[in-house]
């Protein structure tokens, strides 16, 4: 008659659960992969962007295809907080301008830009941001992408104006007129 070794029998029982845990964990790391390049993959469809690291910035910063919309109003965002507050007036015309561009009451996009309107993005959402408009305009034809540049630099430089100045002096803060500056270069592909 063999006697059996208790502590060889744990000894086993305890290698065997170590290597299923490790076995699980290596599982749920690759389907964590495949959801995130999925997750990219949809993103690229909807803004035509195919740079990994750009389209890895939007996922890490929660854009999604329910709430790109916002992108747009990236350089606007960072326009309107360029002096560290918003007013009225500018939450006001960012909110036009989202409801004109197909952002929809009551939608994710616009619960996100509710809170953006009330609290300042990070600076890497503005920079990443501004860098994934750049990237999106840059795909775009000659014409259009010319037509959309004059357009977001019409837009931002009106909001800074919309706040500042007295009796029409000083309207544009040494602030917005730096970022003003800083989104006319990303946006014609020479910023970062």
């Amino acid at each position: 008659m063999v006697d059996k070794n208790p502590f060889a029998e744990r000894g086993r029982s305890l290698e065997e659960d170590y290597f299923r845990r490790k076995e699980q964990e290596v599982i749920d790391k690759l389907r964590q992969k495949a959801r995130s390049e999925e997750y990219r993959r949809r993103l690229a469809e909807h803004t035509g962007i195919a740079d990994e690291e750009v389209l890895k910035d939007l996922q890490e910063l929660g854009y999604n295809p329910g709430n790109l919309i916002l992108l747009h109003l990236v350089p606007l965002l960072q326009t309107a907080w360029a002096d560290g507050k918003m007013t009225d007036k500018e939450r006001a015309l960012i909110l036009q301008a989202a409801r004109a561009h197909g952002v929809e009451a009551g939608s994710e996009a616009d619960t996100n830009l509710g809170r953006w309107l009330i609290e300042r993005p990070s600076q890497a959402q503005f920079d990443k941001g501004l860098r994934a408009v750049s990237m999106i305009m840059q795909a775009m034809s000659a014409e259009t992408r010319t037509a959309c540049e004059r357009d977001m630099i019409a837009m931002t430089t009106a909001l800074a104006t919309v706040s500042g100045g007295i009796l029409g002096f000083g309207r544009i803060s040494p602030e917005e007129k730096q970022i003003l500056a800083q989104i006319a270069e990303e946006l014609k592909g020479r910023g970062k």
